[in-house]
């Protein structure tokens, strides 16, 4: 993985975190874009907005945060990791609707009861 005009820190802290959630950079297409809004001449002459899409989930996120380009590559990845984070949690938690009764298995040691032996 290249690293970013980041801190090696936060360099090292995205490759572990792509590691961890096997996100994989063969697995994303990047584009560069050219931004809009602030920052005058500067982003109108040169493509600071990164696109990019994780194939296997379809994710996509675009980000022109930043004047820097490769600064802006490494927020995408880190918004990349978040969405998917998001998305696994939403797969794997049981959703419990509002009116559904909560069932508690009871425990025949229990009484209820405070005994003062």
């Amino acid at each position: 993985m290249v690293d970013f005009a980041v801190s090696p820190g936060k360099n090292k802290w995205l490759k572990e975190a792509m590691e961890a959630h096997e996100i994989y950079e063969k697995d994303i297409v990047e584009k560069f874009i050219r931004s809009s809004g602030k920052g005058g001449q500067k982003v109108n002459k040169t493509s600071t907005c990164v696109y990019l899409k994780h194939i296997p989930t379809g994710i996509e996120v675009k980000c022109m945060i930043n004047r820097s380009q490769s600064i802006n590559r490494f927020l995408a990845r880190r918004q990349l990791i978040e969405k998917i984070t998001n998305q696994s949690r939403k797969h794997t938690t049981p959703e419990i609707t509002p009116n559904e009764p909560v069932q508690y298995e009871e425990n025949s040691a229990h009484t209820g009861a405070a005994h003062d032996s």
